[in-house]
């Protein structure tokens, strides 16, 4: 049994141990350790490239497996990730040997963050891209920060950065802390900064329904120190009405007439968008960004509001702006093959898969747009969201549906069902296609892709590798 006066990080840490080492998140806090000085190992039962290469390459040693003699040197403090269960074999040997653990959040908090204004970036969706721009405007502008976030950023190559200024950006996700802490991860931190950008139901399978999440961004709200800042979109209800009960100050930011930020003249001109900012009522610059679409334009003007905040000049902002790449998985054009664009995007949600679809339709207004969508997370192999998804794909000329790979894990009666949404999607006049597997789709596409086509390819997954191996076959 590990022992809750045991969840404590010592005064004098030197080792540092991370159970399940190679999730994202996980493996940015162990090279920031390293880069901190700290002599860190990590286990995991999946170790594969990137993250595998990325540590090794930092010099992290990487034990294969679970297994108690992986603290056999009795490291001064055990990092457990969220993955990880109480019957897991490293968290038993900690409990038996009398270690120090922690979670990633309560680590990031202590020794990444410790001494740093930090900037916390929250909500259901946008939080890596708005993490992202932020990162980038305040490097460009020579703050240096620091930042750990839940997505690559082609710009540093990395998903995180140890720098020497003042600021630290977190991407703050909802999901919860550790077994031993049912917890929301972002209710660890005390930020200088919160950006919150929506608030919708997601994560079914520790969230029992909206009010339950509305719940859990009313604590991360009622918490905010009295001097700090709260950056709210304006056009979400449920972030207005928690927004509205902070105890700090607080700016809205969006479209509406009386927000202090909002979004004035659009120009769409590919590969940019020029855009207006205003602020306060009166004219703060025009912008240009390669992103795409109308939420990434809003994601974009809430890290302007925040770096504003911070001190970084308009000027410094537009130089930021225009040389920020993006972030790997979102609207990423893995490339281009015969003609035809294959496209790597993140979106799993109902709402994440409708704005993404709107955004490449806008960009791509004369092309084809076929969408290949696989429900890979726990919320959307699940059939709270069956309604919803044939009602977000209008966008796409065709749309090409997997079977989720991993539906044993979902109780027979909650399954979210592939070939129902298909079917709704043909009742709304739509070219959709169920596949049993992702080979069929491979087939499918090599043989009916057009020249000018886009493929958009939705999943928070590896998908079996499905970009590189359509772009090798076409």
């Amino acid at each position: 049994m590990i022992l809750p006066e045991n969840n404590r990080i010592p005064e004098k840490v030197n080792t540092v141990h991370l159970i399940a080492v190679c999730g994202t998140a996980m493996g940015a806090l162990a090279c920031m350790f390293k880069d901190m000085g700290y002599q860190v190992t990590g286990s995991d039962s999946n170790i594969y490239p990137p993250m595998s290469r990325f540590l090794e390459e930092k010099g992290i040693s990487i034990m294969v497996g679970f297994d108690g003699s992986h603290l056999s040197h009795r490291p001064d403090l055990v990092v457990v990730g969220n993955a990880v269960s109480r019957e897991n074999a490293e968290v038993v040997a900690t409990a038996d040997m009398g270690l120090c653990y922690c979670s990633m959040p309560q680590a990031v908090n202590r020794f990444a963050a410790a001494g740093k204004r930090q900037v916390l970036v929250a909500g259901t969706h946008g939080k890596t891209t708005t993490s992202a721009i932020l990162a980038w405007i305040l490097f460009s502008a020579g703050r240096d920060p620091s930042f750990i976030i839940g997505g690559i950023l082609p710009n540093f190559s990395s998903n995180y950065r140890t720098g020497t200024g003042d600021c630290i950006v977190i991407e703050a996700d909802e999901y919860d802390t550790a077994f031993f802490d049912k917890g929301p991860k972002f209710l660890h931190y005390s930020p200088d900064a919160t950006i919150l950008t929506s608030i919708e139901f997601d994560h079914a399978d520790i969230y029992r329904d909206l009010d339950h999440v509305r719940g859990a961004f009313g604590r991360l709200v009622g918490k905010l120190r009295p001097d700090s800042l709260l950056v709210s979109v304006d056009d979400d209800s449920d972030v207005a009405g928690l927004a509205g009960l902070a105890p700090c100050k607080r700016q809205p930011y969006g479209v509406h007439a009386n927000s202090p930020w909002r979004l004035g003249e659009t120009f769409i001109q590919p590969p940019v968008t020029r855009f207006q900012v205003i602020k306060d009522g009166d004219d703060y610059g025009t912008f240009q960004t390669r992103m795409i679409g109308a939420h990434n334009l809003k994601n974009i003007l809430a890290a302007v509001a925040v770096a504003d905040y911070l001190g970084v000049t308009p000027e410094k902002i537009a130089e930021a702006l225009d040389s920020f790449i993006g972030v790997r998985r979102r609207q990423e054009i893995r490339g281009e093959k015969r003609g035809v664009v294959v496209m790597d995007d993140f979106a799993h949600h109902p709402t994440a898969v409708k704005e993404t679809l709107r955004a490449v339709r806008s960009h791509f207004s004369k092309k084809r747009v076929v969408a290949v969508f696989e429900p890979r997370t726990n919320s959307s192999m699940r059939k709270v969201f069956q309604a919803d998804y044939a009602t977000v794909f209008d966008p796409a000329d065709r749309i090409c549906v997997r079977k989720p790979s991993m539906l044993q894990k979902v109780p027979e009666d909650e399954r979210f069902s592939s070939e129902q949404l298909v079917a709704d999607l043909r009742l709304r006049g739509k070219d959709a296609t169920h596949f049993e597997d992702t080979e069929s789709i491979i087939d499918d596409l090599v043989e009916s892709s057009m020249r000018g086509d886009v493929i958009l390819i939705m999943s928070n997954g590896g998908f079996d590798n499905i970009h590189e191996r359509l772009l090798g076959e076409l």
